[in-house]
């Protein structure tokens, strides 16, 4: 039975200030952490970005910063597990559905710097999980301060977590859509409300500091016919093979790192080597994907290089996130996304012309689709591509390929990313018109 809901009065009082805090904080640390990060790497490698980084620097550098920042991020994971406590986006869904896990902002916060050393120093990991699941905390914290009730705690922490989605990509409907879609799994007044308060704040004072553009420019792919329309579908079935080929692959990788019993921090210094390696001879697979990803939507990459990057992102994500070492995937799977639509656009005007369209925009559509297939959140995905480019134009297309990606996901595998993390851990539901529902 769910609790009743709160009377007018102090309580709803607090919560409206809980909420306006949660949101500035939740912005205030994705600035903080984007700034630290490119402040490190000019100070101490000469460039504001990892990629531009690791080009400048020798093979040698490039071989054993990795592993460093590994070793130091895997003593930080070691001591945020001595304090027992659910993490990612997994704990935030089951946090916030079932009201039953305590994010705690001490081990939020050595994660996150585990995350800072391990992409400042070249590991292959995205920015955007220490963001999002800083927003969840922040919304568990604020809660229990102001000593509120159960059901307002979990709608700070479903708005924290859209703030955290906003500030780290610039996407405040996509925001909105990934907490409706991937966290609760169903469309909640009493969620999207405080999520479209906490998502218009967070975005507000990004966009102050950081731009207001969106994070991988403007530009315009404007499908001209029903022929493209039809091209750009073969993008969703690839984008949901390649997304089921790199999920099992990351499943693996833990796996195998599991069975190695090495134990922290050597097993993410040994992660960080494997990726050293590979950053060694391609500096592109730093990172979190961003810099390779705007010269794919610019087709200023040969599809020979597109082709060997895509596998060895791959390769070194799995090594650097199997190993231990705190980060996202998002935005690697965007890269993957990208690649895949970039390969296959390259493809079509190779074989038919101008008359196949612009490569750019299959890579921005292949973005969407295998985010959409990893997620299984089709809308969050096409709104987020869309978001990220600014042009309409494409909106079409981004919709028949995120549908087609998901429905290719969700038969081959029924768990999403994220409801795999789950699964393994015991807790397992089912989407219904009525909502989440728990499998015994």
């Amino acid at each position: 039975m769910s609790p009743p809901a709160s009377k007018p009065g102090p309580a709803s009082l607090r919560f409206v200030a809980g909420l306006l805090v949660v949101s500035l904080v939740s912005a205030a640390f994705a600035v903080l952490f984007r700034a630290s990060l490119s402040f490190v790497l000019g100070h101490a490698l000469g460039e504001g970005d990892v990629v531009s980084a690791m080009r400048r620097s020798p093979p040698w550098m490039r071989l054993l910063l990795p592993p460093a920042g590994a070793l130091l991020a895997g003593v930080l994971v070691a001591l945020a597990a001595r304090k027992p406590s659910g993490h990612g986006v997994g704990s935030v869904m089951e946090a916030v559905v079932l009201g039953r896990v305590r994010l705690s902002m001490r081990v939020t916060l050595l994660k996150s710097l585990g995350s800072f050393c391990a992409i400042s120093s070249g590991g292959s990991i995205g920015r955007e999980g220490p963001l999002i699941q800083f927003g969840g905390a922040i919304g568990n914290l604020v809660s229990c301060k102001l000593g509120l009730p159960l059901e307002h705690a979990r709608i700070l922490i479903a708005a924290g977590t859209a703030a955290g989605f906003a500030a780290a990509y610039n996407t405040p409907f996509a925001a909105i859509l990934f907490v409706l879609e991937v966290v609760t799994g169903i469309v909640v007044l009493d969620t999207i409300v405080p999520a479209f308060v906490a998502t218009v704040l967070a975005t507000a004072v990004t966009r102050s500091i950081v731009g207001e553009g969106p994070i991988f420019g403007a530009r315009t792919f404007t499908a001209y016919s029903s022929w493209e329309l039809v091209a750009h579908a073969g993008v969703g079935v690839l984008g949901a093979l390649a997304a089921q080929g790199f999920m099992r692959l990351l499943a693996q990788g833990e796996a195998l790192f599991e069975r190695s019993r090495i134990p922290l921090p050597w097993r993410t210094a040994l992660g960080g080597l494997l990726t050293g390696a590979i950053v060694a001879a391609l500096p592109e697979v730093a990172g979190n994907g961003y810099e390779p990803l705007n010269e794919l939507l610019d087709a200023r990459l040969s599809a020979g290089f597109v082709a060997v990057l895509l596998v060895a992102k791959c390769v070194a994500t799995t090594a650097s996130v199997s190993s231990g070492s705190p980060g996202g995937v998002f935005t690697p799977t965007l890269l993957l996304g990208g690649g895949v639509g970039f390969l296959y656009g390259t493809a079509l005007v190779y074989l038919f012309g101008p008359a196949a369209g612009s490569v750019g925009s299959y890579a921005l559509v292949g973005m969407a689709a295998t985010t959409a297939a990893t997620t299984h959140a089709p809308l969050m995905a096409a709104v987020m591509a869309f978001e990220l480019s600014g042009d309409y134009g494409v909106v079409l297309p981004l919709m028949l390929a995120t549908a087609l990606a998901t429905a290719i996901s969700r038969a081959l595998r029924k768990d999403s990313i994220y409801t795999a993390e789950l699964r393994g851990r015991g807790v397992c539901w089912e989407l219904t018109l009525e909502g989440r529902k728990m499998i015994e």
